[in-house]
């Protein structure tokens, strides 16, 4: 009777150790900023990018130094013009203005949504070799180390959402 007390005190000691065991997380780190900066496909991505930058710079350059031309010279026949003819003048001017602004704005929202469409699947190539790399090695909960940024970038742990519910009666 004392022996089968013994043994079953230790296999309530052995259950007992696996299941503290098991309640118990790994969690790991990445600073998942430094990661993507690291991938070539990233690099070429912001290589391509600031090509596309330096082209759209290169245009509006162009377009405001056509514009100062016109702009001089407008000024130095103005006094030989007609005030209608200064008029209209002044008001393609004007027009030329909001045009080069209305192509800076579109540039530059064609370049954020380019920047979107190289970025996304880089980014999704280190979500998942961080899934990988954590689920081999065992890890739980992968936390984002980017400064600024936090957060789990991987959770295979055990979600509480559905007994949170029921404890609120949702």
């Amino acid at each position: 009777m004392k022996q089968f007390t013994k043994v079953l005190a230790a296999i309530a000691l052995i259950v007992g150790m696996s299941s503290a065991m098991q309640a118990q997380s790994k969690v790991a780190h990445i600073n998942s900023q430094s990661l993507v900066e690291a991938m070539p496909s990233y690099k070429t991505a912001m290589a391509e990018l600031e090509k596309l930058q330096k082209s759209y710079d290169a245009d509006i350059s162009g377009m405001g130094n056509e514009l100062q031309k016109t702009l001089e010279r407008y000024n130095r026949e103005a006094e030989t013009q007609t005030d209608e003819e200064n008029q209209r003048r002044m008001n393609e001017v004007q027009e030329t203005r909001t045009n080069i602004v209305k192509y800076q704005q579109s540039a530059m929202q064609k370049l954020e949504v380019k920047q979107q469409e190289l970025i996304k699947p880089i980014l999704e190539e280190a979500r998942l070799a961080i899934q990988k790399v954590a689920r081999a090695k065992g890890y739980e909960f992968v936390l984002d180390s980017t400064p600024g940024a936090g957060g789990v970038l991987m959770a295979d742990g055990y979600d509480l959402m559905a007994d949170a519910k029921a404890a609120l009666g949702i």
